[in-house]
């Protein structure tokens, strides 16, 4: 993939199993194992809009679910020259959407889902575009310039929707029924525990 930005975004799922970076393995030898962090954009499953949607024991528990009970994820969607955070709902027409220019703009090709590790991740109440302080927010892509842009959840028609958020944005910009809703507090931003 070509891109301009931020090197190394997005990180792809090991296809091994990798240890929990929580974990420590037994040492041996009075040695200990090292710890494997995830990279400051997790762990990535590559989807494209003409693929099946991985079974859940590999997407993770849904972070969001819409209207009809029907399970949203998070992701990133890949452009040329960006990658912007989305909204993925398996149920629907078009899986992957983005709020972009004022509007709920369904995504073909490439995007990543972020599976959703409760363990290791978690949202946190923000508002006005800031990363809480002492926090370390998840990476969700970045503008053309190269401006980074975190994955959130914002309120919609009283259910969370999944979108992006970033300083220059002062708050959360989020797709939905067509449009996109521009929040600006108490949203939440996903973070590193």
């Amino acid at each position: 993939m070509e891109h301009t930005g931020t090197p190394g975004f997005p990180q792809v799922m090991p296809l091994m199993p990798q240890p929990h970076f929580e974990q420590q393995r037994a040492p041996s030898a009075g040695h200990q194992a090292p710890i494997q962090q995830p990279p400051s954009s997790g762990f990535r499953i590559p989807l494209h809009s003409s693929s099946a949607f991985p079974q859940q024991n590999i997407a993770g528990p849904p972070p969001c679910h819409d209207l009809d009970g029907s399970p949203v994820y998070i992701g990133s969607a890949i452009f040329d020259k960006s990658v912007h955070p989305c909204k993925i709902g398996p149920h629907l027409h078009i899986p992957c959407s983005v709020a972009y220019g004022g509007g709920e703009v369904g995504h073909q090709g490439r995007y990543d889902l972020l599976p959703f590790t409760p363990d290791t991740m978690e949202f946190v109440l923000t508002s006005q575009g800031h990363v809480p302080a002492g926090r370390r927010p998840v990476e969700g892509g970045y503008e053309e310039d190269g401006t980074p842009l975190y994955h959130a959840v914002a309120k919609v028609s009283e259910i969370r929707v999944p979108g992006k958020t970033g300083a220059h944005l002062g708050g959360c910009n989020v797709s939905f029924g067509g449009g996109e809703h521009v929040v600006r507090d108490n949203y939440e931003i996903l973070c590193w525990k």
